[in-house]
């Protein structure tokens, strides 16, 4: 699978460098997930711009990830997605799970917000 990971301080950005996510690269993906995960790394940002293409597989690798990312308290953000994905998300109900945003800069500014949102509720519970 080709990639590119950007990271920062705060969030890391993959940009899959594919234009099919399919059963070809759904377990690489997984996989990537799971290390970066692994590695500490709390909020993602999936860059899918150059992805025309998902089948179920390639969902369920993103749902992986967005598991895998919410339940340790970050964020699992999608942006650049495909008009053909976006209706195969919407028609299969995730666009109630699933984040996706049209734009990696307005995936960045949720990133921030849920982290502003973190740290005023801890504040909250420590008082």
């Amino acid at each position: 699978m080709k990639f590119t990971l950007q990271r920062e301080e705060k969030y890391n950005i993959i940009k899959v460098d594919e234009e099919k996510l399919d059963s070809t690269i759904s377990p690489d993906l997984k996989s990537e997930f799971l290390t970066m995960q692994g590695q500490g790394i709390g909020n993602l940002i999936v860059d899918l711009s150059e992805v025309k293409y998902i089948d179920s597989s390639g969902l369920g690798a993103l749902l992986v990830g967005n598991r895998v990312f919410t339940e340790g308290g970050g964020s699992f953000v999608m942006s650049g997605v495909s008009d053909h994905a976006k209706k195969l998300i919407s028609i299969s109900q995730l666009d109630k799970v699933l984040t996706v945003l049209p734009t990696v800069e307005e995936s960045i500014d949720l990133v921030f917000m849920n982290e502003l949102e973190q740290g005023l509720k801890e504040e909250g519970d420590a008082e």
